[in-house]
């Protein structure tokens, strides 16, 4: 199973924001510890806020923030909000399937309780328990300041 670049994206720019959670974030500053280009990152963010996990402030002292705490936002919630409409497979498109095997398939079918069972222990994992802790993450999302030596 690969994850597409939108949910891998959404899931760094939810740490980012769960562990810069005193202050508002700019998206330059998520592209630059995120490591991806600010104009997909501005699709991403978009699509997170219309589904609810973050807030989007615009203006000059604007930023983004987690919508909700931290230990409400599930992982495979945001997993299946973001992944549902890309098919595992070319049999479970509903267009473009040209698989002549489709309907007497029996691996459709463990594809599908694998793919479940992914979901269903990403149920299990909180936004907190990937940020909380976690030093070496702070570590990278802390911007660095540089102290001139007098």
């Amino acid at each position: 199973m690969r994850i597409t670049k939108r949910t891998n994206i959404a899931v760094r720019v939810l740490m980012f924001c769960a562990a810069c959670s005193e202050r508002l974030v700019t998206k330059s500053e998520i592209a630059a510890r995120c490591n991806t280009s600010e104009s997909h990152l501005a699709q991403v963010i978009n699509r997170l806020g219309q589904l609810g996990f973050l807030h989007t402030q615009r203006g000059r002292s604007g930023g983004i923030a987690l919508a909700r705490p931290m230990h409400q936002i599930v992982i495979g919630d945001v997993f299946r909000q973001l992944e549902s409409n890309v098919p595992i497979a070319e049999c479970f498109a509903d267009v473009d399937n040209t698989c002549p095997l489709t309907e007497a398939c029996r691996l459709r079918l463990a594809i599908a309780d694998a793919a479940e069972a992914f979901y269903a222990h990403l149920d299990t994992v909180t936004l907190d328990a990937l940020v909380c802790n976690n030093d070496p993450l702070r570590a990278i999302f802390t911007p660095f300041t540089c102290v001139k030596q007098a």
